[in-house]
Parts: structure tokens; sequence; C-alpha cells
């Protein structure tokens, strides 16, 4: 059984940097995809990064250059290191695991309903942690 248990969220002025935790349970490194998404009130949950089994990496455009995401596979842990924070990233923010193989993995971040609708429904989800970026 899978288990996500996200940390490190808190308030921060624009510019500044927070570093996101996620312990993972029951996931085996290399044969999930590991991602975040976000979810602002009224808006609908968007997908900020994610790393495939083999390591790649891939970012929504609003966050490359400024948000990194990594795991420690001997400690279960994906991260997303925020840098250069704005208050437009002020939002919810989750893990979520999904098997490597699956087409939510593939075409990321997900911008058909089809593709949305298989990390509703299929993927494995933490409770999240807010982010407040204050100006």
């Amino acid at each position: 059984q899978v288990q996500l248990v996200e940390s490190g969220g808190g308030s921060v002025q624009a510019g500044g940097s927070l570093r996101l935790s996620c312990a993972a349970s029951g996931v085996s490194y290399g044969t999930y995809c590991m991602a975040w998404f976000r979810q602002a009130p009224g808006e609908n949950r968007e997908g900020v990064a994610l790393i495939r089994g083999d390591g790649t990496t891939t970012y929504t455009d609003s966050v490359k250059g400024r948000f990194t995401i990594s795991q420690d596979n001997a400690k279960r842990t994906l991260f997303l290191q925020m840098n250069s924070l704005k208050p437009e990233d002020s939002a919810m923010y989750y893990c979520a695991a999904e098997k490597d193989d699956r087409p939510a993995c593939l075409g990321f971040p997900p911008e058909t309903p089809q593709l949305r609708m298989a990390w509703v429904f299929e993927a494995q989800w933490g409770q999240g942690t807010q982010v407040t970026v204050s100006s």
C-alpha cells in the first residue's frame, strides 16, 4: 500500500525559498513516477514537476529554472526545492505517485482531460502541504 506524507510548507516572502518533502512508503523507486501538483483556491489542480523512474524530470513552464524535483531513493523521499518564489506560487502542494509505465507518467504536465483524470483516479496522493508567498 502506497502512503505519501508531505511536509515543508509554510509562509515566505516573495523571492524566498522553501523545500518540500514527501515521505513515501510502498513505492519502489524505479517503477513509479513521482510528481508534485498544486492547487490554489478556485483553481484546477496543476502539475508542477515530475520525476520518472529513470530520473528524467519534467516541469511546467511557470516553474522552470526556479523549482527542482529530486528524490532520495535510500530514504524513500521526494523533494521539491522552490526558489525565487512568487505570490502566484501560493497553493496547496500535493505529492503523487503512479506506476511508471502508465500514460499519466508519459504526458506531463497533464494537459488533456484524459491525463488529468488518470492522475485523479489512478495515482496515489498525499494530504498536501500549504505554501503561502506574500508580496
